[in-house]
């Protein structure tokens, strides 16, 4: 699998790419998990995609879609302090300029590519490496997300475990915690599947397209 990672498509090729992870967040988490979210014709959105955000995008084979997730710089608009500060012991979120929040992850588990004999899906570790292999390219040390309880067991099963910030609370219909990831070169060489590859390394020596996670 493949990962492209970009905030604003330069191609047609990646403005389909951006539209059909809008439909794979509807049919993950309105369809599959039953989250109330935001569906317009079969693509899901909310007001933090307004904010200029970094999408890493895991592409198959084929070029389906298998996973995505969306990076904004943790000093800005975030979901864990804007929609989710219940899940902080303080209400607020602490943050430094080299931390991101993570949100909106989610993988295609249907996709026959990438199922293995090992327990977690492929495009899954591809993701990490993906969000991994950016995070380390543009400085960050540090990632922040709120995830469930069944997703903190995956992180602790391939060896990235969370740091919780907080204890676990119901939202909605989901057991919701709050923590923080390292990134590091060793975490992202431990994840990263065998045929992994990206476009993340060129991409950055485009001076126009670094996000510069909070430097804007």
């Amino acid at each position: 699998m493949h990962i492209f990672a970009f905030s604003r498509p330069r191609s047609c090729h990646e403005d389909h790419l951006l539209k059909s992870h809008h439909e794979l967040r509807a049919r993950v988490f309105s369809e599959r998990l039953g989250w109330d979210v935001a569906v317009v014709d079969g693509c899901e959105a909310d007001v933090f995609d307004t904010y200029d955000p970094t999408y890493i995008l895991a592409v198959s084979s084929n070029g389906q879609i298998a996973g995505c997730a969306r990076l904004l710089p943790a000093n800005g608009p975030t979901m864990v302090g804007d929609v989710f500060s219940s899940l902080l012991p303080t209400g607020h979120l602490q943050t430094h300029f080299n931390m991101i929040e993570s949100s909106r992850f989610c993988v295609d588990t249907t996709l026959k590519e990438g199922r293995g004999e090992g327990s977690v899906h492929e495009a899954t570790l591809t993701m990490f490496a993906g969000i991994l292999e950016w995070s380390i390219t543009y400085g960050i040390t540090e990632i922040v997300t709120v995830t469930d309880l069944r997703f903190e067991r995956i992180l602790a099963r391939v060896g990235w475990p969370l740091r919780r910030l907080g204890e676990p609370k119901q939202i909605g219909v989901t057991k919701a915690v709050a923590g923080t990831l390292s990134a590091d070169a060793a975490t992202f060489t431990k994840l990263r599947p065998q045929n992994y590859s990206s476009t993340i390394s060129s991409r950055a020596n485009r001076q126009d397209d670094r996000h510069q996670a909070g430097r804007r």
